[in-house]
């Protein structure tokens, strides 16, 4: 009976898991995920395993975040370098000997005994790399340092775009990208790539009508992504077929109005006129049955995930750690950005899923892995001051 009393209970042996967390990190990922599953069961009805599936990522995508956040940030430095080693490797070898499953023309996937995609990899070893390379460098690069760091991002950036996958590449590329900005990349060299990014921009919309003509080659793109970007700027050229994507989302979401159709009554969504409405496209359902509130709502959870995540990087007690707080953070900004402006008509449809919306195993697991790494940052720092 005595012994009894002695032995811990189930609360004080689970309680270490969560010493040190940040509770406002931790219920900006519930909330997420929480409208991320009403959204998919939903969207998903006609096709019940979808949701079923996504319940499941769900669950696996929260144990890898309680896992990772277990370990020391110090402990993601040592791993930054064979993690990047093996992702680029794996990437020569997907180049080489990969293969499509899918059929569809893009050697994304390796089979080295199970069937992989190395490109997911690199979306964490990337920021990891960058990160290590400027810790090394006590938080004072030179421009020398700036520009192999740039290489670092690149290599990936180009393999991926390669395959070919835009879309996981810019993801690639965009956290490495912020890891060199916190690092202190000077606005000198930001600004005039943004001012010939817009002027380039301009450049393709003026000259749409001529450089979009079938017979016109765009040596530097597949034709494929030729035709998003001309049926971005113009979707009604081929209403039926390659702008069909474009135009029915923008219906989709003008139809919800201020507070939607209402849970389940989207007549977009359920008469599946919404392409990929439970993967690239879930958020035009989504607006469609929850309206300007419901996508208010979503934008204030991914707003407040970031800015807390930013709190984080700055309150961070090293630069490998801030730079790598950082980077996921604005990764996360990168996903909405792009995937709710490719929805709604204002970016070429790329394939970035929607963090903690879209359905995907891979894409929830490398999600819960990048946020796991945040948390393990925040706990760090709350660990020590206690």
């Amino acid at each position: 009976m005595q012994a009894s009393f002695g032995q811990p209970t189930l609360w004080q042996r689970v309680r270490p898991w969560f010493s040190g967390f940040d509770p406002l990190l931790l219920l900006a990922m519930l909330a997420l995920m929480g409208i991320g599953l009403t959204a998919m069961y939903s969207a998903g009805f006609d096709n019940g395993v979808r949701f079923t599936l996504q319940v499941r990522n769900m669950v696996l995508a929260t144990g890898v975040f309680f896992l990772v956040s277990q370990v020391p940030p110090q402990r993601f430095m040592a791993l930054a370098v064979p993690l990047y080693t093996v992702g680029m490797v794996l990437l020569v070898l997907t180049a080489l000997f990969g293969i499509d499953p899918t059929h569809k023309g893009a050697r994304r996937w390796l089979n080295v005994g199970i069937v992989i995609q190395p490109s997911e990899i690199l979306k964490i070893a990337t920021p990891l790399m960058v990160a290590w390379w400027f810790q090394r460098r006590e938080g004072r690069p030179r421009s020398s340092d700036i520009a192999q760091a740039f290489l670092l991002v690149l290599m990936p950036f180009l393999l991926v775009a390669k395959q070919p996958d835009l879309g996981t590449g810019i993801l690639i590329f965009a956290a490495g990208f912020f890891v060199i900005f916190f690092a202190g990349l000077s606005w000198k060299v930001i600004l005039p790539v943004a001012v010939v990014g817009v002027v380039a921009i301009v450049a393709i919309v003026l000259a749409g009508p001529t450089i979009c003509e079938p017979d016109v080659d765009w040596k530097i793109l597949h034709t494929y992504q030729k035709n998003r970007i001309c049926t971005l700027l113009d979707p009604t050229r081929d209403p039926l077929g390659k702008g069909f994507h474009i135009i029915q989302g923008m219906i989709a979401i003008g139809s919800g109005g201020l507070t939607g159709k209402g849970f389940m009554k989207g007549t977009q969504t359920h008469l599946e006129f919404i392409p990929e409405r439970t993967s690239d496209f879930i958020f035009a359902a989504y607006s469609e049955e929850f309206g300007l509130v419901g996508d208010l709502a979503l934008i204030t959870c991914y707003t407040f995930l970031i800015v807390r995540g930013l709190m984080i990087a700055f309150e961070a007690p090293t630069t490998f750690s801030r730079l790598m707080a950082g980077g996921i953070t604005m990764s996360f900004f990168v996903y909405a950005m792009v995937n709710m402006g490719m929805v709604s008509g204002i970016l070429p449809v790329v394939g970035v899923p929607l963090p903690f919306m879209s359905y995907g195993g891979t894409a929830l697991v490398t999600l819960g892995l990048s946020l796991g790494i945040l948390m393990s940052i925040a706990r760090s720092r709350r660990l020590m001051q206690s």
